[in-house]
Protein backbone atom coordinates (compact mmCIF):
# COMPACT_ATOMS: atom_id res chain seq x y z
CA UNK A 1 0.00 0.00 0.00
CA UNK A 2 1.27 3.17 -0.82
CA UNK A 3 2.11 5.76 2.02
CA UNK A 4 0.44 8.99 2.38
CA UNK A 5 2.12 11.99 1.54
CA UNK A 6 2.57 13.93 4.64
CA UNK A 7 2.43 18.33 3.79
CA UNK A 8 2.94 17.56 -0.34
CA UNK A 9 5.92 15.96 0.89
CA UNK A 10 6.93 12.08 0.37
CA UNK A 11 7.61 10.62 3.87
CA UNK A 12 10.91 9.66 2.84
CA UNK A 13 11.43 12.95 2.31
CA UNK A 14 10.02 14.04 5.39
CA UNK A 15 11.92 11.65 7.43
CA UNK A 16 15.47 12.72 5.49
CA UNK A 17 14.19 15.97 6.52
CA UNK A 18 14.06 14.71 10.28
CA UNK A 19 17.66 13.52 10.56
CA UNK A 20 19.06 16.63 8.61
CA UNK A 21 17.63 18.78 11.42
CA UNK A 22 18.86 16.14 14.21
CA UNK A 23 22.32 16.09 12.96
CA UNK A 24 22.61 20.04 12.51
CA UNK A 25 21.37 20.79 15.90
CA UNK A 26 23.96 18.39 17.52
CA UNK A 27 26.57 20.31 15.33
CA UNK A 28 25.91 23.17 17.45
CA UNK A 29 27.85 21.81 20.71
CA UNK A 30 31.04 21.86 21.02
CA UNK A 31 33.83 20.85 19.82
CA UNK A 32 32.00 21.85 16.23
CA UNK A 33 30.87 25.00 17.53
CA UNK A 34 28.41 24.91 14.32
CA UNK A 35 25.80 27.37 15.37
CA UNK A 36 23.92 27.99 12.50
CA UNK A 37 22.95 23.81 13.55
CA UNK A 38 20.80 25.29 15.89
CA UNK A 39 17.99 25.78 12.91
CA UNK A 40 17.74 22.19 13.16
CA UNK A 41 14.94 22.86 16.15
CA UNK A 42 13.49 25.44 13.31
CA UNK A 43 13.14 22.75 10.46
CA UNK A 44 12.01 20.02 13.38
CA UNK A 45 9.32 22.33 14.56
CA UNK A 46 8.04 22.94 10.30
CA UNK A 47 7.93 19.47 10.02
CA UNK A 48 5.92 18.27 13.17
CA UNK A 49 3.30 21.01 11.32
CA UNK A 50 3.24 19.21 8.42
CA UNK A 51 -0.06 17.33 7.59
CA UNK A 52 -2.56 18.82 10.22
CA UNK A 53 -4.82 17.34 12.15
CA UNK A 54 -5.29 14.63 9.91
CA UNK A 55 -1.49 13.15 10.43
CA UNK A 56 -1.15 10.08 12.03
CA UNK A 57 0.39 9.93 15.31
CA UNK A 58 3.10 7.58 14.70
CA UNK A 59 4.06 9.64 11.97
CA UNK A 60 4.82 12.32 14.00
CA UNK A 61 6.45 10.10 16.35
CA UNK A 62 8.47 8.82 13.58
CA UNK A 63 9.75 12.44 12.67
CA UNK A 64 11.03 13.60 16.04
CA UNK A 65 12.55 9.82 16.84
CA UNK A 66 14.13 10.13 13.19
CA UNK A 67 15.78 13.67 14.77
CA UNK A 68 16.85 12.32 18.33
CA UNK A 69 18.75 9.25 16.59
CA UNK A 70 20.34 11.34 14.24
CA UNK A 71 21.25 14.31 17.64
CA UNK A 72 22.35 11.90 19.77
CA UNK A 73 24.41 9.62 17.01
CA UNK A 74 26.76 12.82 16.86
CA UNK A 75 26.49 13.49 20.08
CA UNK A 76 27.57 9.84 22.21
CA UNK A 77 28.85 7.77 18.94
CA UNK A 78 32.34 7.48 21.43
CA UNK A 79 31.17 5.17 23.61
CA UNK A 80 31.97 2.92 21.23
CA UNK A 81 35.32 3.66 22.43
CA UNK A 82 35.75 1.80 25.43
CA UNK A 83 34.45 -1.18 23.57
CA UNK A 84 37.95 -0.94 22.11
CA UNK A 85 40.32 -1.64 25.12
CA UNK A 86 39.40 -4.85 24.94
CA UNK A 87 38.75 -5.28 21.34
CA UNK A 88 39.03 -8.87 20.62
CA UNK A 89 36.71 -9.86 23.56
CA UNK A 90 34.30 -6.39 23.07
CA UNK A 91 34.83 -4.94 19.97
CA UNK A 92 31.75 -6.68 18.42
CA UNK A 93 29.82 -5.33 20.91
CA UNK A 94 30.73 -1.76 19.71
CA UNK A 95 28.17 -1.01 17.37
CA UNK A 96 25.31 -2.65 19.04
CA UNK A 97 26.30 -0.70 22.09
CA UNK A 98 26.03 2.78 20.04
CA UNK A 99 22.64 1.66 18.48
CA UNK A 100 21.17 0.79 21.31
CA UNK A 101 22.06 4.17 23.12
CA UNK A 102 21.14 6.53 20.07
CA UNK A 103 17.82 4.87 19.54
CA UNK A 104 16.69 4.49 23.21
CA UNK A 105 17.41 8.21 23.81
CA UNK A 106 15.56 9.23 20.79
CA UNK A 107 12.83 7.94 22.34
CA UNK A 108 12.35 11.16 24.65
CA UNK A 109 11.91 13.33 21.43
CA UNK A 110 9.72 10.55 19.69
CA UNK A 111 7.18 11.27 22.89
CA UNK A 112 7.70 15.19 22.87
CA UNK A 113 7.10 15.07 19.11
CA UNK A 114 3.81 12.75 19.68
CA UNK A 115 3.12 15.45 23.49
CA UNK A 116 3.26 18.18 20.78
CA UNK A 117 1.18 16.70 18.13
CA UNK A 118 -1.29 15.95 20.64
CA UNK A 119 -1.79 19.49 22.23
CA UNK A 120 -1.94 21.59 19.12
CA UNK A 121 -3.72 18.90 16.57
CA UNK A 122 -1.61 20.48 14.13
CA UNK A 123 -3.47 23.55 14.48
CA UNK A 124 -2.38 26.81 13.59
CA UNK A 125 -4.78 29.30 14.32
CA UNK A 126 -4.28 29.67 17.91
CA UNK A 127 -0.69 31.95 16.97
CA UNK A 128 3.05 31.56 16.54
CA UNK A 129 4.01 32.72 19.36
CA UNK A 130 2.08 29.53 21.59
CA UNK A 131 3.49 26.90 18.91
CA UNK A 132 6.92 27.95 19.64
CA UNK A 133 6.68 27.96 23.73
CA UNK A 134 4.48 24.65 23.28
CA UNK A 135 7.22 23.06 21.63
CA UNK A 136 10.27 24.74 23.50
CA UNK A 137 7.76 22.80 26.53
CA UNK A 138 7.70 19.78 25.23
CA UNK A 139 10.63 19.44 24.08
CA UNK A 140 12.39 20.71 27.14
CA UNK A 141 10.65 18.84 29.45
CA UNK A 142 11.83 15.53 27.58
CA UNK A 143 15.28 17.09 28.24
CA UNK A 144 14.78 17.34 31.37
CA UNK A 145 13.37 13.53 31.57
CA UNK A 146 16.01 12.41 30.07
CA UNK A 147 18.49 13.39 33.00
CA UNK A 148 16.20 11.95 35.25
CA UNK A 149 14.75 8.85 34.61
CA UNK A 150 16.32 5.61 35.90
CA UNK A 151 19.30 7.89 37.23
CA UNK A 152 19.63 10.21 33.94
CA UNK A 153 21.70 10.56 31.46
CA UNK A 154 22.16 14.63 30.50
CA UNK A 155 24.85 14.27 28.01
CA UNK A 156 24.93 17.39 25.79
CA UNK A 157 21.51 18.83 26.72
CA UNK A 158 19.81 21.22 24.29
CA UNK A 159 21.04 24.59 26.44
CA UNK A 160 24.85 23.43 26.88
CA UNK A 161 24.99 24.23 22.97
CA UNK A 162 26.64 27.64 23.29
CA UNK A 163 30.45 27.04 24.79
CA UNK A 164 30.72 27.30 28.42
CA UNK A 165 32.52 30.52 29.37
CA UNK A 166 30.55 32.34 26.32
CA UNK A 167 28.30 35.05 26.52
CA UNK A 168 24.89 33.08 25.72
CA UNK A 169 25.66 30.04 28.33
CA UNK A 170 26.50 33.14 31.56
CA UNK A 171 22.36 32.72 31.22
CA UNK A 172 22.84 29.40 32.88
CA UNK A 173 24.16 31.34 36.26
CA UNK A 174 20.51 32.41 36.61
CA UNK A 175 18.04 29.55 35.55
CA UNK A 176 20.58 26.57 35.32
CA UNK A 177 21.24 24.37 32.04
CA UNK A 178 17.58 23.09 31.78
CA UNK A 179 16.07 26.14 31.99
CA UNK A 180 18.60 27.42 29.13
CA UNK A 181 17.32 24.37 26.68
CA UNK A 182 14.32 25.86 27.27
CA UNK A 183 15.21 29.29 26.00
CA UNK A 184 17.05 28.02 22.98
CA UNK A 185 14.53 25.85 22.04
CA UNK A 186 11.88 28.79 21.79
CA UNK A 187 14.54 30.74 20.09
CA UNK A 188 16.37 28.21 17.63
CA UNK A 189 12.67 27.29 16.42
CA UNK A 190 11.12 30.46 16.14
CA UNK A 191 11.66 31.05 12.22
CA UNK A 192 9.33 28.28 11.35
CA UNK A 193 6.54 30.46 11.48
CA UNK A 194 8.33 33.42 9.60
CA UNK A 195 5.48 32.64 7.48
CA UNK A 196 2.44 32.60 9.80
CA UNK A 197 1.55 36.24 8.72
CA UNK A 198 2.13 39.41 11.17
CA UNK A 199 2.35 37.06 14.19
CA UNK A 200 5.03 35.12 12.66
CA UNK A 201 7.16 37.72 11.72
CA UNK A 202 6.26 39.27 15.56
CA UNK A 203 7.63 36.06 16.53
CA UNK A 204 10.92 35.88 14.78
CA UNK A 205 11.36 39.44 16.23
CA UNK A 206 11.17 38.10 19.79
CA UNK A 207 13.35 36.11 19.44
CA UNK A 208 16.11 38.12 17.60
CA UNK A 209 15.16 40.03 20.64
CA UNK A 210 15.72 37.43 23.25
CA UNK A 211 19.02 36.39 21.55
CA UNK A 212 20.50 39.47 21.57
CA UNK A 213 19.41 40.14 25.90
CA UNK A 214 21.26 36.96 26.95
CA UNK A 215 23.95 37.67 24.69
CA UNK A 216 23.97 41.50 26.59
CA UNK A 217 23.47 39.85 29.45
CA UNK A 218 26.64 37.74 29.59
CA UNK A 219 28.67 40.03 28.02
CA UNK A 220 27.41 42.64 30.98
CA UNK A 221 28.64 39.54 33.52
CA UNK A 222 31.80 38.96 32.05
CA UNK A 223 32.76 42.13 31.83
CA UNK A 224 32.32 42.61 35.90
CA UNK A 225 34.72 39.16 36.44
CA UNK A 226 37.04 39.58 39.47
CA UNK A 227 40.47 39.82 38.45
CA UNK A 228 42.71 39.92 41.79
CA UNK A 229 43.75 35.87 43.38
CA UNK A 230 45.84 37.37 45.53
CA UNK A 231 46.34 34.44 48.60
CA UNK A 232 44.69 31.98 46.47
CA UNK A 233 46.45 28.48 46.89
CA UNK A 234 47.93 27.25 43.86
CA UNK A 235 47.01 23.98 42.42
CA UNK A 236 48.93 21.57 40.06
CA UNK A 237 46.83 19.21 37.83
CA UNK A 238 48.91 16.36 36.86
CA UNK A 239 48.08 14.64 33.28
CA UNK A 240 50.37 11.33 32.73
CA UNK A 241 48.73 10.59 29.21
CA UNK A 242 48.41 7.19 30.31
CA UNK A 243 46.13 5.51 27.98
CA UNK A 244 43.14 3.08 28.98
CA UNK A 245 44.84 -0.23 27.45
CA UNK A 246 48.07 0.47 29.40
CA UNK A 247 46.40 0.13 32.63
CA UNK A 248 45.70 -3.68 32.59
CA UNK A 249 49.18 -4.48 31.26
CA UNK A 250 50.82 -5.41 34.88
CA UNK A 251 54.37 -4.72 33.48
CA UNK A 252 54.38 -1.77 32.94
CA UNK A 253 52.77 -0.40 36.57
CA UNK A 254 55.62 0.40 38.05
CA UNK A 255 56.20 3.18 35.37
CA UNK A 256 52.36 4.43 35.16
CA UNK A 257 53.48 4.97 38.74
CA UNK A 258 56.81 6.54 38.08
CA UNK A 259 54.88 9.26 35.48
CA UNK A 260 52.58 10.51 38.12
CA UNK A 261 55.33 11.18 41.04
CA UNK A 262 57.78 12.93 38.43
CA UNK A 263 55.06 15.34 37.22
CA UNK A 264 54.10 15.54 40.73
CA UNK A 265 57.79 16.52 42.08
CA UNK A 266 58.65 18.92 39.52
CA UNK A 267 60.18 21.89 41.20
CA UNK A 268 58.43 25.39 40.60
CA UNK A 269 58.01 28.52 42.01
CA UNK A 270 55.62 28.95 44.08
CA UNK A 271 55.26 25.83 45.23
CA UNK A 272 51.67 24.27 44.50
CA UNK A 273 50.12 23.79 47.49
CA UNK A 274 47.68 21.29 45.87
CA UNK A 275 48.23 18.87 43.89
CA UNK A 276 45.25 16.77 41.63
CA UNK A 277 45.49 13.36 40.42
CA UNK A 278 42.50 11.96 37.96
CA UNK A 279 40.32 9.16 38.44
CA UNK A 280 41.80 6.01 38.58
CA UNK A 281 45.05 7.39 38.03
CA UNK A 282 46.66 4.28 39.75
CA UNK A 283 45.56 0.86 38.43
CA UNK A 284 44.84 -1.17 41.69
CA UNK A 285 43.08 -1.00 44.74
CA UNK A 286 43.66 1.99 47.03
CA UNK A 287 44.33 -0.10 50.08
CA UNK A 288 47.17 -1.75 48.05
CA UNK A 289 49.39 1.25 46.65
CA UNK A 290 48.62 3.09 49.85
CA UNK A 291 49.55 0.50 52.13
CA UNK A 292 51.89 1.38 54.83
CA UNK A 293 55.42 0.26 53.94
CA UNK A 294 54.67 -0.27 50.09
CA UNK A 295 57.03 1.04 48.20
CA UNK A 296 54.43 3.35 45.55
CA UNK A 297 53.45 5.25 49.47
CA UNK A 298 57.08 5.90 49.84
CA UNK A 299 57.41 7.14 46.37
CA UNK A 300 54.16 9.38 46.42
CA UNK A 301 55.62 10.49 49.77
CA UNK A 302 58.79 11.64 48.32
CA UNK A 303 57.36 13.23 45.84
CA UNK A 304 55.31 15.75 47.98
CA UNK A 305 56.71 18.37 50.28
CA UNK A 306 55.64 18.71 54.05
CA UNK A 307 52.43 20.46 54.12
CA UNK A 308 51.13 19.84 50.64
CA UNK A 309 48.16 18.36 49.72
CA UNK A 310 46.80 15.25 47.04
CA UNK A 311 43.44 14.79 45.80
CA UNK A 312 43.33 11.41 43.71
CA UNK A 313 40.95 9.19 42.26
CA UNK A 314 40.68 5.28 42.56
CA UNK A 315 38.62 2.31 43.33
CA UNK A 316 38.55 0.75 47.26
CA UNK A 317 37.26 -2.48 48.54
CA UNK A 318 35.42 -1.16 51.49
CA UNK A 319 34.89 -4.70 53.01
CA UNK A 320 38.35 -6.59 52.56
CA UNK A 321 38.37 -10.45 51.71
CA UNK A 322 34.24 -10.72 51.95
CA UNK A 323 32.05 -12.08 49.55
CA UNK A 324 30.79 -10.45 47.16
CA UNK A 325 33.37 -7.34 47.85
CA UNK A 326 32.04 -3.90 48.65
CA UNK A 327 33.76 -1.89 45.85
CA UNK A 328 33.25 1.99 45.47
CA UNK A 329 34.75 4.61 43.23
CA UNK A 330 36.50 6.61 45.37
CA UNK A 331 38.68 10.38 46.08
CA UNK A 332 40.78 10.65 48.87
CA UNK A 333 42.39 13.56 50.09
CA UNK A 334 46.04 12.74 51.28
CA UNK A 335 48.25 15.32 53.36
CA UNK A 336 52.07 14.90 53.82
CA UNK A 337 53.19 16.02 56.90
CA UNK A 338 56.11 15.63 59.01
CA UNK A 339 55.41 11.89 60.08
CA UNK A 340 54.26 10.60 56.45
CA UNK A 341 50.96 10.80 54.62
CA UNK A 342 47.98 11.28 56.24
CA UNK A 343 44.15 11.22 54.97
CA UNK A 344 41.97 13.55 55.25
CA UNK A 345 38.92 13.30 53.46
CA UNK A 346 37.10 10.66 51.28
CA UNK A 347 34.31 10.38 48.54
CA UNK A 348 32.58 7.59 47.09
CA UNK A 349 31.16 8.76 44.10
CA UNK A 350 27.28 8.50 43.98
CA UNK A 351 26.26 8.89 40.60
CA UNK A 352 27.48 5.56 38.62
CA UNK A 353 27.73 5.26 35.29
CA UNK A 354 24.97 2.60 34.18
CA UNK A 355 26.47 -0.44 32.13
CA UNK A 356 30.11 0.59 32.99
CA UNK A 357 29.89 0.66 37.39
CA UNK A 358 27.03 -1.01 37.52
CA UNK A 359 24.73 -2.98 36.02
CA UNK A 360 20.62 -1.71 36.12
CA UNK A 361 17.91 -4.26 37.18
CA UNK A 362 20.97 -6.73 38.04
CA UNK A 363 18.93 -9.44 39.25
CA UNK A 364 16.92 -9.68 36.38
CA UNK A 365 20.49 -9.22 34.17
CA UNK A 366 21.78 -12.12 35.62
CA UNK A 367 19.34 -14.59 34.64
CA UNK A 368 19.10 -13.52 31.44
CA UNK A 369 22.95 -13.88 30.79
CA UNK A 370 23.15 -9.98 30.30
CA UNK A 371 25.08 -9.24 32.90
CA UNK A 372 28.06 -11.98 31.74
CA UNK A 373 27.28 -10.26 28.54
CA UNK A 374 28.51 -6.44 29.37
CA UNK A 375 31.35 -8.00 32.00
CA UNK A 376 30.21 -5.22 34.30
CA UNK A 377 30.74 -8.31 37.17
CA UNK A 378 28.84 -6.41 40.75
CA UNK A 379 30.14 -3.19 39.99
CA UNK A 380 30.33 -0.48 42.21
CA UNK A 381 28.16 0.35 44.94
CA UNK A 382 26.98 4.29 44.80
CA UNK A 383 28.04 6.44 47.85
CA UNK A 384 25.90 8.99 49.60
CA UNK A 385 24.46 11.91 48.31
CA UNK A 386 27.71 13.91 47.32
CA UNK A 387 28.56 16.82 50.32
CA UNK A 388 31.85 19.53 50.69
CA UNK A 389 34.48 18.27 52.07
CA UNK A 390 35.91 20.77 54.80
CA UNK A 391 39.20 20.22 55.79
CA UNK A 392 41.61 21.96 57.76
CA UNK A 393 43.80 24.38 56.31
CA UNK A 394 41.76 23.77 52.67
CA UNK A 395 39.32 25.84 51.08
CA UNK A 396 36.12 23.50 51.37
CA UNK A 397 35.45 21.96 47.80
CA UNK A 398 32.79 19.95 46.24
CA UNK A 399 34.70 16.85 44.81
CA UNK A 400 32.29 15.22 41.55
CA UNK A 401 33.39 12.09 39.95
CA UNK A 402 33.63 11.85 36.12
CA UNK A 403 29.89 11.81 34.61
CA UNK A 404 28.78 13.58 38.31
CA UNK A 405 29.79 16.44 36.16
CA UNK A 406 26.89 16.42 33.83
CA UNK A 407 24.07 16.92 36.51
CA UNK A 408 22.90 20.04 36.71
CA UNK A 409 21.97 20.84 40.67
CA UNK A 410 24.49 17.70 42.54
CA UNK A 411 26.99 20.39 43.96
CA UNK A 412 23.93 22.56 44.92
CA UNK A 413 21.83 19.44 46.84
CA UNK A 414 25.23 18.58 48.34
CA UNK A 415 25.41 22.26 49.66
CA UNK A 416 22.22 22.29 50.93
CA UNK A 417 22.10 18.98 52.72
CA UNK A 418 25.48 19.83 54.49
CA UNK A 419 24.38 23.48 55.07
CA UNK A 420 27.98 24.56 53.78
CA UNK A 421 28.94 26.51 50.43
CA UNK A 422 31.90 25.41 48.86
CA UNK A 423 34.63 27.29 47.40
CA UNK A 424 35.69 24.82 44.39
CA UNK A 425 34.98 21.97 42.71
CA UNK A 426 36.98 19.47 41.98
CA UNK A 427 36.11 17.16 39.25
CA UNK A 428 38.23 14.06 38.61
CA UNK A 429 37.60 11.83 35.64
CA UNK A 430 39.20 9.03 33.75
CA UNK A 431 38.23 10.13 30.20
CA UNK A 432 41.33 8.09 28.64
CA UNK A 433 38.28 5.81 28.28
CA UNK A 434 37.28 8.04 25.59
CA UNK A 435 39.92 7.68 23.39
CA UNK A 436 40.99 10.51 20.49
CA UNK A 437 37.22 11.36 19.99
CA UNK A 438 34.84 13.96 20.47
CA UNK A 439 33.79 12.88 23.68
CA UNK A 440 36.16 14.59 26.03
CA UNK A 441 35.79 17.88 24.77
CA UNK A 442 31.96 17.36 25.28
CA UNK A 443 32.63 16.61 28.87
CA UNK A 444 34.67 20.08 29.13
CA UNK A 445 32.40 21.70 27.86
CA UNK A 446 29.54 20.06 30.41
CA UNK A 447 31.74 20.82 33.51
CA UNK A 448 32.25 24.25 32.58
CA UNK A 449 28.46 24.99 32.98
CA UNK A 450 28.16 23.16 36.29
CA UNK A 451 31.02 25.91 37.52
CA UNK A 452 28.65 28.66 35.69
CA UNK A 453 25.38 27.62 37.40
CA UNK A 454 27.10 27.44 41.24
CA UNK A 455 29.87 30.44 40.75
CA UNK A 456 32.48 28.13 41.54
CA UNK A 457 35.77 27.80 39.85
CA UNK A 458 36.38 23.91 38.77
CA UNK A 459 39.44 21.80 38.80
CA UNK A 460 39.55 19.42 36.19
CA UNK A 461 41.93 16.30 36.06
CA UNK A 462 42.08 13.19 34.00
CA UNK A 463 44.67 11.25 32.32
CA UNK A 464 44.91 11.98 28.45
CA UNK A 465 43.17 14.76 28.52
CA UNK A 466 41.48 17.43 28.49
CA UNK A 467 42.36 18.69 32.11
CA UNK A 468 42.03 22.22 32.89
CA UNK A 469 41.10 24.97 35.56
CA UNK A 470 38.04 26.46 35.11
CA UNK A 471 36.65 29.88 36.43
CA UNK A 472 33.09 30.67 37.90
CA UNK A 473 31.97 32.21 34.53
CA UNK A 474 33.03 28.41 32.97
CA UNK A 475 36.32 30.25 30.82
CA UNK A 476 39.78 28.68 30.69
CA UNK A 477 42.90 30.89 30.92
CA UNK A 478 45.01 29.81 27.46
CA UNK A 479 47.53 27.93 29.92
CA UNK A 480 45.14 26.51 32.23
CA UNK A 481 44.45 23.13 29.85
CA UNK A 482 46.48 20.56 28.88
CA UNK A 483 44.73 18.80 25.33
CA UNK A 484 44.72 15.57 24.32
CA UNK A 485 47.51 13.25 24.37
CA UNK A 486 49.76 15.61 26.40
CA UNK A 487 51.89 14.49 29.08
CA UNK A 488 52.59 17.48 31.69
CA UNK A 489 51.03 19.51 34.45
CA UNK A 490 48.87 22.57 35.20
CA UNK A 491 49.87 25.22 38.08
CA UNK A 492 48.07 28.08 38.74
CA UNK A 493 46.12 30.02 41.38
CA UNK A 494 43.11 28.75 42.54
CA UNK A 495 40.22 31.68 40.38
CA UNK A 496 38.01 32.90 43.24
CA UNK A 497 34.27 32.01 43.80
CA UNK A 498 31.78 34.48 43.23
CA UNK A 499 28.70 35.26 45.65
CA UNK A 500 26.12 32.95 45.53
CA UNK A 501 24.02 32.45 41.54
CA UNK A 502 20.01 32.92 41.37
CA UNK A 503 20.66 29.49 40.58
CA UNK A 504 22.59 28.08 43.28
CA UNK A 505 19.64 29.34 45.19
CA UNK A 506 16.36 28.37 43.35
CA UNK A 507 17.64 25.74 41.35
CA UNK A 508 15.26 24.44 38.51
CA UNK A 509 12.28 27.19 40.22
CA UNK A 510 12.73 29.20 36.71
CA UNK A 511 12.44 26.25 34.44
CA UNK A 512 9.54 25.21 36.22
CA UNK A 513 8.38 28.72 35.61
CA UNK A 514 8.73 28.56 32.01
CA UNK A 515 7.07 24.97 31.60
CA UNK A 516 4.27 26.81 33.35
CA UNK A 517 4.62 29.28 30.32
CA UNK A 518 4.22 26.46 28.12
CA UNK A 519 1.01 24.79 29.67
CA UNK A 520 -0.67 28.34 29.79
CA UNK A 521 0.76 28.68 26.34
CA UNK A 522 -1.59 25.44 25.09
CA UNK A 523 -4.44 26.48 26.85
CA UNK A 524 -6.27 27.53 23.43
CA UNK A 525 -6.21 24.81 21.61
CA UNK A 526 -7.66 23.21 25.23
CA UNK A 527 -10.40 25.62 25.12
CA UNK A 528 -10.57 25.06 20.90
CA UNK A 529 -11.33 21.54 21.47
CA UNK A 530 -13.61 21.63 24.72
Amino acid sequence: MAEIRVGGLSPWTVRLLSLVAGAAAAFAHPPWGFLPGLAGYALLLWLLGLGGAHRPLRSVFLTGWLAGCAYFLVCVWWIAEPFEVDAANQGWMAPFAVAAMTMGLALFWGCAAVAFRMVTSGDRRSGSIARVMVFAGVFGAAEWLRGHVFTGFPWDLVGESWRAGSAPSQTAAVVGAYGLTWITLAISSAPAVVHDGSRGRLTVVAAIGALFAIFVFGAARLGGAPTGVGGAPVVRVVQADVKQESKYDPAIFSSIVARYVRLTARRVSPRPDIVVWPEGAIPAAMGDYLAPGTWTLEAIEAALSPGQVLILGGYRIANGDASPPVIFNSLVVLRRNTRGIALEGLYDKYRLVPFGEFLPFDALAARLGIKTLVHVGDGFTPGPPPRPLSLPGLQTFQPLICYEAMYPGLAQSGARAAGVRASWIVNISNDAWFGSTSGPWQSLNMAGYRAIEEGLPMVRATPTGVSAIVDAFGRIAPRARLGQGAFGVIDAPLPPALTATPFSRTGDLPFAAMLLLSLLAAAPWRWARS
